[in-house]
């Protein structure tokens, strides 16, 4: 169970709440994931819907710093992509009664084209909502030129998914170098000329590997964006010595907070990830 908890928050929304004030109280935004994907039974899909409703307003209520990040196939992609844009509307209208703000995960490359199509919809009526961009597949510069054009609020990771190599990288080699790549194009394209950089686009920077993370500081100080228009993600219960420093630095930094019953597929692949995961998890269960 110490395990598990290192991940995931708890089973309820109480338990989340809680991680997510202590996360504050350190310095770091929370980013609120309630676990659970690839849902197609109604009842389901409604009681995740009402799950994340009632935690927009927890949010709002508590008057925690962060937001919440849902799984289309959670709300029903799995489905239809019709049925899982309605449920993003109605967390969407829920969210700006609220004013609260909303990341779409991304997940396997079977649902990279709907995740997109949903995204750059709801776009166009509401603006506090972000993305997940993969730079281990091989379309993540294309699509992050549409979504830099659009003014979409990007999270770049890695990825967890296994993938067909025509369509992914194969190495961890290959993959940080796109992720570099990305970075670069994020940085260089975050401000618009004659506007004010504080104005610029925003996104997120989500990965533990060290060499990474330096890479995004150096790019940040020759940059016209504002520190304040990224921020550096991290899974709960990893790099915490990290995450202390980033934040004396005057970075932002956000904890990605998962809680509920379905922790097991989620740990599992948190682990098959990268291995260097299973070596940070360790070193903080022993910390």
């Amino acid at each position: 169970m110490k395990l598990i908890k290192k991940w995931a928050a708890g089973t309820n929304i109480e338990e989340a709440i809680t991680a997510a004030k202590i996360c504050n109280m350190n310095g770091r935004k929370a980013i609120l994931n309630y676990l659970g994907e690839d849902y197609t039974e109604d009842d389901m899909l409604n009681r995740t819907l009402k799950e994340y409703s009632d935690l927009l307003e927890r949010l709002y209520l508590d008057h925690i710093e962060g937001c919440i990040s849902v799984k289309p196939s959670q709300l029903g992609l799995s489905v239809s992509s019709e049925l899982c844009l309605r449920n993003l509307k109605s967390l969407h209208r829920r969210a700006t009664e609220f004013g609260e703000f909303i990341w779409i995960d991304m997940e396997s490359s079977k649902y990279t084209d709907d995740t997109l199509m949903m995204f750059l919809e709801l776009l166009d009526h509401h603006r506090d909502i972000g993305v997940v961009l993969q730079s281990a597949l091989r379309r993540s510069a294309s699509d992050l030129v549409h979504l830099i054009e659009e003014g979409g609020i990007v999270r770049l990771v890695k990825g967890a998914y296994h993938e067909n190599e025509q369509i992914a990288f194969a190495s961890n080699g290959e993959i940080s170098t796109n992720f570099m790549k990305l970075l670069e194009m994020l940085f260089n394209s975050s401000f618009t000329d004659g506007n004010d950089a504080d104005e610029g686009m925003r996104f997120a920077v989500a990965t533990h590997d060290s060499k990474l993370i330096e890479y995004a500081i150096k790019l940040s100080r020759t940059s016209k964006l504002h520190i304040k228009n990224f921020e550096f993600e991290f899974l709960r219960g990893v790099r915490d010595e990290l995450k202390k420093d980033l934040v004396k630095k005057g970075f932002n930094v956000a904890e990605y907070i998962p809680y509920g019953d379905e922790w097991f597929a989620y740990s599992v692949r948190r682990l098959r990830e990268r291995k260097r995961n299973l070596f940070f998890l360790a070193r903080s269960l022993v910390s």
